[in-house]
């Protein structure tokens, strides 16, 4: 299935990195959800997938038929499901991810604040901006240096 580049995109990140035996549970239980989500008895386009063990990603082109309010509604309570059910975070926005050589990160608010004190955390390193809004922003705006990411002005006063 081709998407367009301007399919809308919600990205949920797991508070801790998950055994490939769980994502393999996790990712059928997503195609599932996908295979059956509508909004207003219309059948979306949509699928998902995971990112590094740690990143669900909901995608829906709506050249077809648009996501409403109940239909992202069903999602966030799928979403608070899978929380209960394989004991994971997926809401914590302040629960912030990075790279560190080629490994995906993550750490509460204060713990990100202590690696940039210490400069474990710097503006060339990649963090993750799980805002983005679209299938465009998901493959060039996702993946960024802190210094191109809005992470970069919530800690402006830690970063010379």
């Amino acid at each position: 299935m081709q998407f367009s580049e301007n399919s809308r995109v919600w990205v949920y990140q797991s508070d801790k990195k998950l055994a490939d035996e769980v994502v393999q549970q996790i990712q059928q239980r997503l195609n599932s959800f996908t295979a059956e989500w509508t909004a207003h008895n219309n059948q979306l386009k949509a699928k998902a997938e995971i990112r590094y063990n740690r990143f669900f990603i909901l995608i829906v082109d709506e050249t077809q038929a648009g996501a409403s309010g109940c239909s992202i509604d069903k999602s966030v309570n799928f979403m608070k499901r899978l929380e209960q059910e394989f004991n994971i975070s997926l809401f914590d926005r302040f629960n912030l991810a990075y790279r560190d050589a080629g490994e995906v990160l993550s750490l509460p608010r204060h713990g990100f604040e202590e690696l940039l004190k210490q400069g474990t955390i710097n503006t060339n390193t990649i963090v993750y901006n799980n805002l983005v809004q679209n299938l465009t922003e998901l493959e060039t705006k996702w993946e960024v240096p802190f210094k191109d990411s809005w992470h970069i002005q919530l800690f402006r006063d830690l970063v010379s």
